[in-house]
Formats: C-alpha cells, sequence, structure tokens
C-alpha cells in the first residue's frame, strides 16, 4: 500500500555495536528524529516473519503488517561502511528483493506501527493462553507492562531500543516460569507416526529373527542337499558288470 509522505525518499545508515541498523540522516528531517531512529534489515525482518506465523491461526492480518512499514532497498554503499537506502514502494511482505523496514512512528499513539503492536500483543496473548494451561489467564496489560519495565531498564542503563528488539520481545514473550515446547521431536506424535514407527520396529525384528534362522540351519540344510543330490547324479551301473556278478 502506498503511503502519502512523499519526502521520505531516502536515508542513510550504520550497524550500530549492537548489530543493529541506525538511521543518521534522512530525506524528510522535519517529520523524522533521526536519534535512535532505528530500521530493520532483510534478514530480521524475515525472522519477524516466521515469528508472526504462528499467530495466523489466531486472526493474523498480513495488511496490518505490510501498513506499519515504508520500504527501502539498498542504493549504494559508502567506503566506511555506511548504506544509502532509496525508498520504493514494493510490499516489503511480497517483495522477492531483500528491503529494509522502517516502522511508520509518525504518531506513536495512533499511526499504522502502533496499530500493528496492539494487534500483534492481543494475537500473542490469546495463543500462549491456548498453549498453556494457566490458573489464570494472562492478560494483554501483564504482557505490556513486562515490555515497558524492560525497555525502561534499558533507557535507565542508556541503550536504545530497537524497533527489531520490541517486535521481537512481544513475538517471543513468555511468562516467567513457563516455556513454550518448540522441539518438533518433543511434540505428541501422531497415530500415523505410531503406527509407522511400530511397523518399522516390526520389520526390523522379523529381518534380525529370519536371519538368525537361517544362520542357525543352514548347515543342515546344505548336508541335505548334497545328499540328495548324490544321489540323483550317481552314475547307473554297466550291464556288464552286472552280467558279471
Amino acid at each position: 500500500m502506498s503511503k502519502p509522505t512523499t519526502k521520505l525518499t531516502w536515508c542513510n545508515a550504520r550497524l550500530g555495536e549492537d548489530m543493529n541498523w541506525w538511521i543518521h540522516e534522512i530525506s524528510d528531517p522535519v517529520h523524522w528524529d533521526v536519534d535512535c531512529l532505528g530500521i530493520i534489515d532483510p534478514r530480521q525482518f524475515q525472522h519477524l516473519i516466521d515469528l508472526l506465523e504462528p499467530l495466523s491461526d489466531y486472526g493474523l492480518q498480513n495488511e496490518l503488517v505490510d501498513d506499519a512499514f515504508y520500504s527501502f532497498g539498498i542504493d549504494n554503499v559508502e567506503k566506511d561502511k555506511a548504506i544509502h537506502l532509496k525508498r520504493v514502494q514494493d510490499s516489503v511482505l511480497e517483495s522477492e528483493d531483500p528491503l529494509f523496514a522502517l516502522p511508520d512512528v509518525l504518531d506513536e499513539e495512533k499511526g499504522p506501527y502502533a496499530d500493528l503492536l496492539d494487534h500483534i500483543t492481543k494475537l500473542r496473548v490469546k495463543m500462549l493462553n491456548d498453549v498453556i494451561d494457566f490458573t489464570q489467564n494472562l492478560t494483554v496489560e501483564e504482557l505490556e507492562e513486562e515490555i515497558r519495565e524492560a525497555q525502561n531498564a534499558d533507557f535507565m542503563e542508556g541503550r536504545a531500543s530497537h524497533f527489531f528488539t520490541e517486535l521481537t520481545a512481544i513475538l517471543e514473550y513468555v511468562p516467567e516460569g513457563f516455556e513454550l515446547d518448540e522441539d518438533e521431536d518433543a511434540k505428541p506424535k501422531s497415530e500415523d507416526d505410531e503406527l509407522e514407527k511400530d511397523l518399522a520396529d516390526v520389520d526390523a525384528g522379523n529381518a534380525v529373527d529370519e536371519k538368525i534362522e537361517e544362520d542357525d540351519t543352514m548347515k543342515w540344510d546344505e548336508e541335505e542337499e548334497e545328499e540328495e543330490y548324490e544321489e540323483t547324479t550317481a552314475p547307473p551301473e554297466d550291464e556288464g558288470d552286472e552280467k558279471n556278478k
């Protein structure tokens, strides 16, 4: 979806010590404050897509994800490793090219990015209540309070909060004392999987038994076959020899 901010056409970003990209210059400095303004790189955005995927079963609206970001492509890499990013109109979700994603935070309270945060927070809480047996359902307020406390702690220690960190904090949130079992091998297996395993064990057992049985009787079978062969293939006695007897 095309966004109306025509003055936002490019930005320059550098990789910080925290391995996040931070904008230090932008084409629209009137509306955008570059102080601690982060931008999400293609690798990070792909990770976010992976984290969003489980929420599809709980009502994730992809259009809210798409509307929450401005798309940028790399136009040039400077000698100091800074990158010049050029605004593109491609969907950050549908584009085949790797794109940087700048959250739309022009209105921090009611803008598209704020709507996305509210949306995924509610869905994350809904999912956690569905998969974890809480004695009392988790609330949106409880999740938001923990996220704010973590952000305030970063601020007090002089660390800027990056958008990628903010999003992953929500999408990976699990209350203290609980955990999600994401190990594929640890998930309950279906009846078909169990049946296939049992059949495989049976086949393996039969193969071993047959091999052992064959080994135990092989010599006896070979001796009996040799005796039968000697009886049927013995040369007939000569008629002259028969008369001389």
